[in-house]
């Protein structure tokens, strides 16, 4: 069922804000991770299923949590233990991203088919730029029911779409009837649409922008857009001056090309922000060993390594660094990612951190190793087999099992800790 909003809202016989001329598309797989296992096992239908580790036991954070589990108030990255003491019942189940990346690739391929401007932005989420399809497939609505209906009998997944005239309020829509849902919010509407909604369905409101916003009696994003800009400006920066034109419904209309997967990346949210370099490094390599397990389980190389760092705030920094020689060894992408976010996170509290490998290529010309490259070769490969057959807990990192950081680290001056130099 598709949600519309009424006509403009109207100040002085003036539509607040004037249409783009374009129809974006946001698709949001729902609950994926735990959709897929549901899927393909009839016996998790209708259960809490927690997908992230073997049991409640595990160190581990949750992937994803089902619909039926997030009754329980599990949410992902929330730590297993806590799933397990909210939830006795859950069914955990550990992440298998080949079959995730499969059903997600199916996902992409129908996406194509209704425009060439596909912006796949996760395994899971996409933009769309349908604009001047209409002649072809029907309106924005349409084009999202035909989406909908075709991920429903192909890949046996429900998908929820927003639709808008550009990407911030496209999100916020594809996000508000979850699961299954469609909304669709006319051109001209927007700051109508986003005006009863809270503060914190905003791109880049964190919880200390909003402790701030409470002096001005702000709570909702329509109060937001009522308050003057200048004052926005004064408390904020150019930082209050974005937002401030976001709660009015104003947003980036651009939707990138994206010709195929161009990355593989994995992303952390903390339960609670942290500025713990010791925390920041496990989890770092946490995220490196899942991009270089599924860079060796698609037989790819990766040549460059970006993180994704997000404050407490909501900023976000993205960092790349170009690899002397193109990799899918977990320490080489490690110790690039150790090295981007060092310099970035002092005096930080982080509250989301993301490790992509970029400039993926298939490798078939025969390498020359070291020996010591050779010998980690031979491990990695190992590993890989092992948990193939024996599952993904069988064998893990020390680091990643006690709540001490193991070598390769050393006690650094300022009180955290840093890798060994290379």
């Amino acid at each position: 069922m598709s949600h519309y909003l009424s006509p403009p809202a109207m100040h002085d016989g003036r539509v607040t804000e004037a249409p783009t001329g374009r129809t974006i598309l946001h698709v949001d797989l729902d609950a994926f991770f735990a959709a897929v296992e549901q899927r393909d096992n009839p016996e998790l239908r209708g259960k809490p299923v927690v997908v992230g580790g073997g049991g409640p036991n595990d160190r581990g954070v949750v992937s994803t949590a089902s619909y039926e589990a997030r009754v329980f108030g599990i949410r992902s990255a929330m730590p297993l233990r806590t799933a397990g003491a909210l939830c006795p019942h859950a069914i955990f189940v550990p992440v298998n991203g080949k079959k995730y990346s499969a059903a997600s690739k199916q996902v992409m391929e129908i996406l194509r088919r209704f425009t060439p401007q596909v912006e796949q932005l996760s395994i899971d989420e996409a933009f769309l730029d349908v604009t001047g399809t209409e002649g072809l497939f029907g309106s924005g609505e349409e084009v999202a029911r035909r989406i909908k209906s075709a991920v429903s009998e192909e890949v046996r997944l429900t998908i929820s779409v927003g639709v808008a005239a550009n990407r911030l309020v496209a999100k916020i829509a594809s996000d508000l009837k979850k699961p299954d849902g469609l909304v669709v919010v006319p051109a001209g509407t927007e700051a109508q649409f986003l005006a009863p909604l809270p503060i914190e369905r905003l791109w880049g409101v964190g919880a200390s922008t909003r402790r701030a916003l409470a002096d001005y009696n702000v709570v909702t994003i329509g109060d937001l857009a009522a308050l003057p800009t200048d004052i926005m400006v004064r408390r904020f920066g150019t930082h209050g001056a974005s937002i401030s034109a976001r709660a009015r419904g104003i947003g980036d209309t651009i939707v990138g090309h994206d010709d195929g997967a161009k990355s593989i990346s994995h992303e952390h949210t903390f339960d609670v922000d942290t500025d713990d370099w010791a925390v920041l490094q496990r989890s770092l390599l946490a995220l490196s060993e899942g991009v270089g397990s599924r860079l060796r389980a698609s037989g790819m190389k990766a040549s460059t390594v970006a993180v994704k760092i997000r404050d407490t705030d909501f900023r976000t920094i993205t960092r790349q660094k170009t690899l002397p020689d193109p990799t899918d060894l977990t320490d080489v992408i490690w110790k690039a990612a150790l090295a981007l976010t060092r310099k970035e996170t002092r005096g930080m509290r982080v509250r989301l951190l993301g490790v992509a490998a970029t400039g993926l290529t298939e490798e078939t010309q025969i390498q020359m190793f070291t020996a010591d490259q050779d010998r980690a070769r031979r491990a990695v490969e190992a590993t890989d087999e092992l948990r193939k057959r024996f599952g993904s807990k069988s064998i893990r990192r020390a680091s990643l099992l006690d709540t001490r950081v193991s070598q390769p680290f050393e006690r650094d001056p300022r009180g955290a800790h840093k890798a060994d130099s290379e």
